[in-house]
């Protein structure tokens, strides 16, 4: 039956690719008439070059179905037959061939069960190696009308979680569990806060949510979903899923790298972490910003040679003017400006209708200054108006106002004088000087203690650190952009684009094409894709916003993410018993109410389909630790290798995780062996193992290849990740800290088959029910 069953499903499998070749050179014949067909004008390049990038992404998707194109089936009652894959494809007669997994009608295939009331009768994984099928598994739903003799294999997903793990992250469509379709498929409004213990599939769950949300919402595909992990080596260990699901629309980033143009080049003070990632450095930097618009209480401008005194009152209403406005400081200060250049203004036209009034009376020293004035400025003063016999009357026109006020904005002292009074700032500048004046000025930090001043103070150009991009992201909030500035810089772009536009055609000698046009068809076209230019934009907003491991976020990269998705469309992923950073949070209801505003609902995965039972039976104690109400996870595997412990001496360490990294490999046979460390042994670890296991790849540092058969790693590093075999090194540095339990109970739970734990004093509490192996 077996062999029946695969040679049947290979004859479809082999339509649906006849199909998928069809349909690709379609595809390419109509990909190559678009860029051969001539356009009407620029409007018509634009259109066209859009025609083509979208056949371009039609062909892209037709090249993805190389990898489990179909893996599903399902039988019901009726005799209809659906097949389930990664995309959709009808017959030349529009007829279903394969129904997309995100659509509808294939929910059955993830929620049926035999209790479901349904009428799914068979349900059938099918798994395939690039165009063959080479497994058949098969779950009778309907025990009264299909009989068990057509059954075939073992279950999928115990099958797929007995696999050895590869260092990628792969797509779980094929062996999606009920509970985890529902999140994936749960609305798109307010926030979804998915808690999931180890092995529970939160990450899997949250990339397939994505794919299904930028299939089922067109609001969604157009604006782009933003995914939000703890570390770059997370990111690469899932990069290659939503692609794999043929979503493009997507951005990954890691909190350190959600602001374009900054990148962390300091290592945070542990207490200085803890400051900058409390939600009181909002109000900190808004204080900055406004320290920066506060007004003296008089200032002296210099024009002409006179001194012209801007009295405090004007200074603090044209600040208030600003203010009132709403807009960002950068913004602001342009209405600030024009609050200012007329009263400059007018104190100049009252400046000369005073001379003309002391002329008046008769006061000579006066007349010669006046005559020295009209001399050299002929053309600002009220004077006759030649052969019209107008009298001086000291009465200002317009002409003469506007003309008095170029002046005054083209004096680059005078310019300097306003700039000062309101400055253009850039996020940089406005912390370097915070962070540098905060220590002696208390005002800059009402909220903050003395000693949470001192621990931010620092000098100019010491890098940024994590901590710190929150806090740009704010300042560039409530600075804004300069539109001066900005409108300066397109226009010496489009300066640029003219001049080359005008290049393209003296070497082509194509007519009937001016520059203008061409020019203005470069900046229609942009290239890039969604995700490229969401990426590159600080203020774009998504339609939808995955943070996974969100327990590890403080309050002020909250506000950072926060922003970037304004519809409050969030599915936010993670465990608040894995915590380990120091301003993370331990309550998903400490993050609802601190954003009350936003809907907010939960939803729990209970089951554990990586991790074996014995692995969590020895993680329990520390789970205990952390939440003695928390309850386990229950996994889907019972049983399993059962985890030890090894005591060992500082001396001999490096020695002993050789020997033990020897064995486990041996044991694994041909399984990823990841080595859990203290920041501080992984190097050394790392270079030690490298040296000893000759025949075996090792790979550890700041960004280390997951497909290598050894991985050196911290806590942190292994946030999210699974390996087959886990080396936990030094389990007294790992748990020390505040938050050291949860870096532990991480580090415990990645293997999907053996753990072992190394400890260098006695035997800690939390261990002590772990038997001890020999060396």
């Amino acid at each position: 039956m077996p062999t029946d069953a695969i040679r049947l499903e290979q004859q479809y499998l082999d339509g649906l690719y006849a199909r998928v070749e069809e349909l690709r050179e379609e595809t390419l014949a109509a990909l190559t008439a678009t860029n051969l067909a001539d356009a009407d004008g620029p409007r018509g390049l634009v259109d066209r070059d859009a025609h083509a990038a979208r056949l371009s992404e039609r062909r892209a998707g037709l090249d993805r179905a190389e990898h489990g194109l179909c893996f599903g089936r399902l039988d019901r009652r009726d005799g209809s037959v659906t097949y389930i894959g990664r995309m959709g494809l009808r017959d030349a007669d529009l007829n279903p061939l394969l129904v997309d997994w995100r659509a509808p009608v294939a929910s059955d295939f993830y929620t049926a069960t035999a209790a479901s009331g349904t009428d799914v009768q068979r349900r059938r994984h099918i798994r395939t190696t690039g165009r063959t099928v080479v497994g058949v598994n098969d779950e009778l739903l309907d025990l009264d009308h299909a009989p068990a003799s057509d059954l075939v294999g073992e279950g999928a997903l115990m099958e797929a979680l007995t696999a050895h793990r590869t260092g990628r992250m792969g797509d779980i469509v094929a062996t999606l569990q009920g509970e985890q379709d529902e999140v994936i498929r749960a609305d798109a409004d307010g926030v979804l806060v998915v808690q999931g213990g180890p092995g529970t599939g939160k990450t899997a769950v949250a990339l397939h949510r994505a794919a299904y949300l930028l299939y089922t919402y067109p609001r969604i595909a157009e604006q782009g979903v933003l995914v939000v992990g703890p570390s770059p080596v997370f990111l690469a260990y899932i990069e290659q899923v939503l692609p794999s699901l043929g979503e493009t629309q997507v951005v990954l980033a890691t909190p350190n790298t959600v602001l374009p143009g900054t990148t962390v080049t300091a290592v945070e003070d542990p207490g200085a972490a803890v400051v900058k990632g409390d939600v009181a450095m909002a109000g900190v930097v808004a204080s900055a910003v406004r320290a920066r618009q506060e007004m003296p209480d008089g200032v002296d401008v210099t024009f002409s040679g006179d001194v012209l005194r801007v009295a405090g009152p004007v200074l603090a209403g044209a600040a208030e003017q600003a203010r009132r406005t709403g807009l960002g400081h950068n913004l602001a200060r342009l209405v600030f400006a024009e609050e200012i250049w007329p009263h400059l203004t007018d104190l100049v036209l009252d400046r000369d209708r005073q001379l003309l009034e002391d002329t008046e009376r008769g006061f000579e020293a006066e007349l010669r200054k006046v005559d020295a004035a009209i001399a050299k400025q002929a053309d600002q003063l009220p004077s006759a108006v030649e052969g019209a016999g107008t009298e001086v009357t000291g009465t200002a026109g317009e002409h003469e106002v506007m003309l008095v006020r170029r002046e005054l904005e083209q004096d680059h002292a005078v310019a300097a004088v306003v700039d000062r009074l309101w400055p253009a700032l850039t996020a940089e500048d406005l912390l370097e000087d915070l962070f540098e004046q905060i220590a002696d000025r208390p005002e800059l930090a009402p909220d903050l203690t003395e000693a949470d001043r001192r621990v931010l103070a620092r000098e100019r150009g010491a890098g940024w650190s994590a901590a710190d991009v929150p806090l740009l992201d704010e300042a560039a909030e409530l600075l804004g952009v300069d539109d001066t500035v900005t409108d300066a810089r397109l226009s010496a772009r489009r300066r640029e684009e003219l001049r080359y536009a005008q290049q393209v055609l003296a070497a082509s000698g194509v007519k009937g094409v001016s520059a203008e046009d061409l020019a203005g068809r470069f900046r229609e076209r942009d290239s890039r894709s969604l995700a490229e230019r969401a990426a590159a934009d600080r203020t774009w907003a998504y339609g939808h916003l995955i943070v996974d491991e969100a327990q590890e976020l403080s309050a002020m990269q909250w506000r950072m993410l926060l922003r970037r998705v304004p519809s409050g469309s969030l599915t936010v992923v993670g465990d608040v018993h894995q915590t380990s950073a120091a301003t993370g949070t331990t309550s998903w209801d400490a993050l609802v109410a601190a954003h009350p505003r936003r809907r907010w609902r939960r939803v729990d995965l209970s089951v554990s389909y990586r991790t074996p039972q014995a692995v969590l039976d020895a993680a329990a104690p520390v789970l205990r630790a952390l939440d003695p109400d928390a309850p386990a996870p229950v996994a889907a595997r019972a049983g399993g290798e059962v985890p030890w412990r090894v005591h060992s001496r500082p001396d001999a360490l490096t020695a002993d995780v050789i020997d033990l990294a020897r064995a486990e490999l041996d044991a694994l046979d041909g399984g990823h062996l990841a080595v859990v460390a203290p920041a501080a042994r992984t190097g050394e670890l790392g270079d030690a193992l490298d040296a000893a296991l000759d025949a075996t790849t090792v790979s550890f540092g700041a960004d280390p290849e997951l497909t290598a058969e050894v991985v050196v790693l911290t806590p942190e590093q292994a946030k999210g990740l699974e390996f087959d075999g886990v080396l936990v090194v030094d389990v007294e540095a790992v748990a020390s800290g505040p938050r050291g339990l949860g870096a532990l109970y991480v580090a415990m739970t990645r293997p999907t088959t053996r753990l072992g734990l190394i400890h260098l004093g006695p035997v800690p509490e939390v261990l002590a029910g772990l038997p001890e192996r020999s060396r």
